[in-house]
């Protein structure tokens, strides 16, 4: 059954899912001061994978879920472990290493990533324009990493640039195997969450000693598990679903890396260089140019 569309609805839970996620990144930071990057991730993979299950029996979606066929299940336990477990074991780690100000742009060239695996995994042409973004982009990266400073890119962290730029390639890679599934959004995040979290939970009790159930950590573990996994992923879907627009509403994620970069200056309180601002101006640009 088609749903009507509601254009108020959909910008306003679009724009609710940009402000949430525009504090994702200080709110990493924040969170990794308190747990290990496994630890945090583990508490927001559970808080998560609990949120996906409620709003699956909620919509009535869970039979869905039930009447998978084995190889869906191999695929969704293929995708959990890109996502949340290596993807987010890889931001983490960067974020752990990285000024929030320089992991939150590198994060935001996975769509650049994406449009260079599109052509030998889909068959898409690499074009002019996809070319002329990726120059653009990258010129952004350097910018960012060299913070005004000849000597900049030999001070910057280079095992957290390269988790970072690491990230962007497993996340390019997740959103291009879900383009081979086809299966409801929701039914396919609980799926690969149910797989992804014992992986996470068992990586983190190995590695790292599962967290004291503290209220900071809960805290932090929730705004990960709900503000950059759960409730945002609905706020979107709905938007996507509501509009009869979607490539207009689309346009306003990139309100998101911004308004992120004045909460790590105000909030966070690192200073965000004019180096910063413009490195994420040139990636952004990039994205523009090379969108498809």
């Amino acid at each position: 059954m088609s749903v009507p569309h509601n254009e108020r609805l959909a910008l306003a839970c679009a724009l609710a899912a940009v402000l949430a996620w525009s504090t994702v990144a200080t709110g990493f930071k924040l969170g990794l001061q308190v747990l290990e990057p496994l630890q945090l991730l583990w508490l927001g993979t559970l808080i998560s994978l609990a949120f996906f299950a409620a709003m699956l029996l909620v919509s009535g979606r869970w039979r869905a879920l039930a009447g998978l066929r084995a190889g869906d299940w191999r695929w969704l336990a293929g995708l959990g472990l890109l996502n949340p477990f290596l993807y987010y074991f890889i931001l983490f780690e960067a974020y752990d290493r990285l000024p929030a100000q320089i992991a939150q742009p590198l994060n935001y060239t996975w769509a650049i990533v994406l449009a260079v695996l599109a052509v030998p995994i889909l068959g898409q042409p690499l074009t002019r324009r996809t070319l002329a973004g990726i120059v653009v982009s990258y010129a952004g990266v350097v910018v960012l990493l060299a913070q005004g400073r000849l000597d900049g890119l030999a001070r910057v962290d280079a095992l957290g640039v390269t988790l970072a730029l690491l990230s962007t390639l497993v996340w390019a890679l997740y959103w291009l195997a879900n383009v081979r599934l086809k299966i409801d959004a929701l039914v396919l995040m609980t799926g690969s969450f149910a797989v992804g979290a014992p992986a996470v939970g068992l990586a983190c009790a190995l590695l790292e000693g599962l967290p004291a159930l503290r209220a900071p950590a809960l805290g932090y573990g929730a705004w990960v598990g709900l503000v950059e996994m759960g409730i945002t992923f609905v706020l979107w879907q709905t938007a996507m679903r509501r509009t009869a627009h979607a490539g207009r509403i689309a346009q306003l994620i990139f309100l998101s890396p911004f308004l992120s970069l004045l909460l790590i200056d105000r909030v966070l309180g690192e200073a965000v260089s004019a180096s910063s601002v413009a490195g994420l101006g040139l990636i952004v640009a990039g994205l523009l140019i090379a969108r498809r």
